[in-house]
């Protein structure tokens, strides 16, 4: 039987060819004419609630084929809570602060660094990000409407709007009344070009070649030398003390080389694998010792002319022990607490300073004696020159291959340095939190059970406070005169 009505098609209306501009637009029509959406909206609105949250899209561009798969799938679920008989939130979403959007308005007016945006005026620019975030959200608009896809387009939520603003504000006075926000510093991740910190889980990582250095650091009170091992040249210049496992052998050996000799103290594990490296023709052992026996061992500073005002305070330029010290290369461990983060963190148990000579564009500062001015891995070749020339290089080798970190917004690589940041201090509630995660629902539950669960036994402290422009502003007041303990 055949259906009838204004609307109503058989197999004869089916062309041989799809032509799908024909058919979306004829359908489009339809649903058009009838108020589809309106009426299924009307028909469902005594039922039960479901909650549908739009994670939204940046809008830094136009749909892609990424964004188009992720509304589609949403759209597809919607309409089956619907069909299955419930009144379903379906108000799409988009963000449209931060970064992203920063980056691709310093594109388009050929902006190079903040001091460009500074000069450019900082009202004027925001509005550039407005303008451009809201051309972008119209634009995808149009293109998920053109999808087909069911949602409350007249009403979205945008979050430069007062209102999302408004709620993200509250929502940090929530965890400020819990007593988890917390200003300090912090080993952050610094874009060098953006000169903001990112979170951890917006760094990319990709392999590049870097140096791989072999260094002596005299020991201040006898003769010989703690030999430890980086691929950060640049940060020998804020070395602040050398760490060693408590638990693992060191020995005390006397390398010989073209007729000279010299005492290296490093893990018994690696004596052979380093004298190799450094073209030693011989050793003797000299004397065998726990880390927790070297802890205390007093050293000089590598660079002590180029870098005068280097760390020299008490307690600094000597061995301690850490748990992050392993049986590789030479099991000790370069420590340099204003850059590393477990670096840091072990200089605060031990109450050392975090000195960090380099400036939010990656660029070292005075303190940095000799190297001052120069971007920090522009450095590496000159630093380790001059390592050589001292002496106290025992090997080196080019294009050492390690996973780098990247700005995911820029791709630029990142450096990390110390900073005064604002924290919402998460490992004062992590046990809360990952008890939480045991009572929500998951589909699948493995994402919940593994890869989320695993997100936030590891999360750190979370920086929410960023050196930009583009976003929403901390709603914090510090009166000027405050200790800021």
């Amino acid at each position: 039987m055949r259906p009838h009505g204004p609307y109503s098609m058989d197999d004869t209306d089916i062309a041989d060819q799809y032509a799908p501009h024909e058919v979306e637009g004829r359908v489009d029509s339809l649903w058009e004419a009838v108020d589809a959406y309106e009426a299924t909206v009307a028909a469902h609105e005594d039922d039960p609630s479901f909650f549908f949250v739009d994670g939204p899209p940046y809008t830094t561009g136009q749909m892609h084929l990424g964004t188009a798969w992720n509304k589609s799938l949403k759209d597809a679920v919607v309409r089956y809570k619907r069909m299955t008989g419930h009144s379903v939130t379906d108000r799409p979403g988009y963000d449209m602060h931060g970064l992203p959007i920063e980056t691709k308005v310093e594109e388009r007016l050929d902006f190079e660094t903040k001091r460009d945006i500074e000069a450019y005026g900082m009202e004027s620019f925001i509005q550039e990000c407005r303008q451009f975030a809201e051309e972008n959200r119209a634009a995808m608009d149009e293109d998920f409407q053109s999808l087909g896809v069911w949602m409350d387009w007249e009403n979205p939520y945008k979050t430069i709007s007062p209102e999302y603003m408004e709620a993200e504000w509250w929502a940090f006075s929530q965890v400020h009344d819990r007593g988890l926000v917390e200003q300090g510093q912090r080993s952050i991740n610094q874009c060098p070009r953006c000169e903001t910190a990112i979170a951890n889980n917006e760094v990319e990582y990709h392999q590049v070649g870097k140096p791989s250095v072999y260094v002596k650091f005299p020991l201040a009170d006898e003769p010989g030398s703690l030999v430890i091992w980086t691929t950060t040249p640049w940060t020998i210049v804020a070395n602040t003390f050398v760490a060693a496992d408590a638990n693992l052998t060191y020995q005390r050996v006397r390398a010989e080389r073209d007729g000279d000799s010299e005492v290296l103290v490093l893990a018994a594990d690696c004596v052979e694998d380093v004298l190799s490296r450094g073209r030693y023709d011989d050793y003797e052992l000299l004397d065998e010792l726990s880390g927790e026996e070297l802890a205390g061992t007093a050293y000089d500073h590598p660079l002590p002319d180029e870098v005068p005002d280097h760390v020299d305070e008490p307690g600094t330029q000597q061995v301690y022990t850490a748990e992050y010290v392993e049986a590789d290369r030479t099991g000790l461990v370069h420590s340099a607490p204003g850059h590393g983060e477990e670096d840091f963190e072990r200089g605060q148990e031990l109450d050392l300073p975090a000195f960090c000579p380099v400036g939010t564009d990656g660029v070292y500062g005075d303190a940095a004696g000799k190297y001052a001015g120069q971007f920090v891995r522009d450095a590496n070749d000159e630093i380790v020159a001059d390592l050589d020339d001292r002496g106290v290089l025992l090997a080196s080798e080019d294009d050492h291959t390690v996973d780098e970190g990247q700005c995911w917004r820029c791709d630029t690589d990142i450096v990390r340095i110390v900073t005064d940041q604002w924290f919402i201090t998460v490992t004062d509630v992590k046990d809360e939190l990952l008890d939480n995660i045991g009572d929500s629902q998951w589909h699948p539950p493995e994402a919940r059970d593994n890869r989320f669960r695993n997100f936030v036994e590891d999360a750190p402290d979370w920086n929410v406070s960023r050196q930009r422009y583009w976003g929403t502003p901390l709603p914090v007041w510090v009166p000027s005169d405050a200790d800021r303990e």
